[in-house]
């Protein structure tokens, strides 16, 4: 911009507002300099979380183990094993620690003290890679003076030490020191990790899907790529039935109501009623709750009760999808309309020109001449259901969630990241998928998908694209090409009701038969733009099983699979309770999660999640702020402000006062 023409002359008259003069400019050109000199931020990428809220809650209290081992480093000469388990479970629990050690301690005036010179060196450690400035944010209001005190003038000399002393003597005699120490203990939370990477799938499965997303609303920089299980609940958000059949159907399955009745407020009374009036006698055995282990068992009453109100959404949900189907000949999904093979005499059903007996064929709300026609009972409930779930205020603000911090995927540092697939032909080739008459491969696809994803909750979008997008929220929870699936079909007909594995078995898309090719994740890579020496694709979606020695690092280091199997339901499966994905300034770790007991035990006990570090990559040196996506964007702000600079000193634009 040695010659400013008229675009440039605007940009640098609109920085002026903030630097008005060269002395304001140089000032920042130096701060921005030395950012970019400093160690890159720890970023976190989770995968697959399915409700399990306190696993979740406690991998970022602590850091994917990123605490225990820097306050392990610190204290390892001065401190036994249990003192730093007890110290680590007071930073993730300050609250609760506190007043468990009120009850325990029998000196609480010598722990105020000692606890409080911990807590600080502790925090100077997890600070040292930000700036002042960020770590001033980053402080609470009340305590920001105090703490940058503490942090920054350390006990060197006698006068300093009384000064440094003082303080926290202070702290402890004003009564403050309870109300400190959780305020220092957020800190060291929020300073562990810079930026959050989730993977998809929140929902599903596990209890708690919107206490994570009540965790999310107050976190501070976090991303979220798109899974089927949360496209499902956005379909359903929208108004989509058959994704509201769907959804309730799964808390059903797995025994889960609390996101649905205690998070979102959605009514089932008009769902159990309906359910035992119809199928008061039925056992509905096949429909019993699938309780993960150690989950909080249900009476028998209510087990028989939820097998009622499991059978009867699942009715429903066949009969909602069949008639999505046929409106959408498009999608070639009309293999997933099975009501209308059912013998209901001789209780068969024919697939595939094969005839099964079905494990159930009590169905008194089919009527085999007309089978997926919604009975009249059937149609005031779903009516219901619906507006239950378009009137819930909490639902809507965690629907804002996906909206304003999610996509379809995200670009990071060079790291390529989404929840389950790239469609490929069976030779490695991007494959073609029709949307909305428009044949579309790769980056293509997945922008054009999220694009419908979001006209559903576009007001301004037109009402049949708005329409069309309600429906296709379905396809892309379990369309045979959808990016978020990737699967020949859902068989979920064939799950429940017949015995025989052949049927049930869901073919897998050829990205997952070819993710382990170097050449084919290079190929998507430079079809995403992914530029970088050491480029990765990131994704979830599919388990891991490292119970059976499953490796989720493939094609060479290209891949990273951080599916783990956080879900309770999935830990027989995968042998572990999920990964976590580290990215330092040194490189890549991936934390390996063994299952959580609970926060109580870690209160009392000083537990913490046991987990397993494995070594992905190490980079030759350290990684700072100006090798990031964070960093170009910085050197492009020096640059500007040093044409500011020469701007004011050759006169071109005035400085101000």
């Amino acid at each position: 911009m040695n010659t400013h023409n008229d675009a440039d002359r605007r940009v640098l008259e609109l920085l002026s507002q903030s630097f008005g003069n060269a002395s304001a400019a140089a000032t920042e050109i130096i701060n921005l300099e030395a950012i970019l000199n400093l160690p890159k931020g720890t970023e976190h990428f989770v995968a697959d979380i399915h409700g399990e809220h306190e696993a979740f809650s406690h991998i970022l209290k602590n850091a994917s183990g990123n605490i225990r081992r820097k306050v392990r480093e610190l204290f390892a000469t001065s401190m036994r094993e249990e003192e730093i388990r007890q110290l680590c479970s007071l930073i993730y629990y300050p609250g609760r620690k506190l007043e468990y050690v009120k009850t325990t301690e029998p000196n609480l005036l010598d722990f105020y003290s000692v606890t409080l010179h911990r807590l600080v060196k502790v925090l100077q450690e997890v600070s040292s890679k930000y700036t002042r400035s960020k770590v001033r944010k980053a402080l609470p209001k009340e305590f920001a003076y105090i703490i940058e005190e503490l942090l920054h003038e350390a006990p060197s000399g006698e006068n300093k030490q009384l000064y440094y002393n003082r303080i926290v003597e202070t702290i402890i005699s004003t009564g403050q020191a309870d109300s400190f120490i959780k305020a220092i203990c957020r800190v060291i939370q929020s300073l562990s990790i810079d930026q959050l990477h989730i993977l998809g799938d929140i929902y599903d499965r596990g209890p708690g899907a919107h206490l994570i997303l009540d965790l999310l609303m107050n976190y501070r920089d976090y991303d979220i790529q798109w899974g089927n299980h949360d496209a499902l609940w956005m379909g359903a958000a929208s108004g989509n039935e058959a994704c509201i059949a769907n959804a309730i159907r799964i808390c059903l399955r797995y025994g889960n109501m609390e996101t649905l009745e205690d998070g979102y407020g959605i009514n089932l009374v008009p769902l159990a009623t309906f359910a035992m009036e119809t199928y008061g006698e039925d056992p509905c055995d096949v429909f019993s709750p699938k309780l993960s282990p150690g989950s909080s068992a249900l009476t028998l009453k209510s087990r028989r009760l939820t097998a009622k109100m499991h059978k009867a959404i699942s009715v429903i949900q066949w009969k909602l999808e069949a008639d999505m189907i046929r409106r959408h000949p498009e999608w070639k999904m009309d293999d997933r309309r099975l009501l209308h093979h059912i013998d209901f005499n001789a209780g068969t059903v024919e697939i595939d020109g094969k005839s099964y007996k079905l494990l159930d064929h009590n169905f008194p709300t089919i009527d085999p001449s007309d089978p997926y026609a919604l009975t009249v009972e059937e149609k005031e409930l779903i009516a219901k259901l619906v507006h239950s779930f378009q009137v819930s205020d909490k639902l809507k603000s965690h629907m804002h969630i996906f909206l304003s911090h999610g996509g379809i995927y995200g670009i990071y540092n060079s790291n390529l990241l989404f929840h389950a697939s790239v469609p490929l032909n069976k030779d490695g080739a991007l494959k073609e998928v029709t949307v909305l008459d428009e044949k579309l491969s790769g980056k293509g696809l997945l922008q054009k998908v999220e694009s419908l994803m979001r006209a559903a909750f576009d007001p301004d979008s037109a009402p049949e694209l708005r329409q069309y997008a309600r429906d296709y929220y379905f396809y892309v929870w379990c369309g045979p090409d959808s990016p978020l699936f990737d699967k020949a079909k859902m068989a979920t007909f064939e799950r429940y009701l017949i015995k025989e594995k052949e049927p049930q078995h869901e073919e897998k898309g050829h990205y997952y038969h070819l993710r382990d090719d170097e050449k084919v994740c290079d190929m998507i890579l430079n079809a995403f733009g992914v530029t970088g020496e050491h480029r990765h694709i990131i994704n979830g979606h599919v388990p891991v099983k490292a119970g059976k020695g499953e490796n989720p690092i493939k094609a060479n280091g290209k891949m990273m699979v951080i599916d783990g199997g956080f879900s309770k339901a999935y830990h027989n499966t995968t042998g572990i309770a999920g990964y976590t994905l580290v990215f330092h300034s040194r490189g890549f770790q991936l934390v390996q999660h063994e299952p959580f007991t609970s926060a109580e035990e870690a209160v009392r006990n000083g537990s913490d999640i046991v987990d397993t570090t494995q070594i992905v990559e190490m980079n030759h040196s350290r990684l700072l702020v100006r090798d990031t996506d964070k960093g170009a964007e910085l050197q492009s702000q020096i640059n500007e402000l040093r044409e500011l600079l020469k701007a004011y000193r050759h006169g071109t634009l005035k400085e101000r006062k």
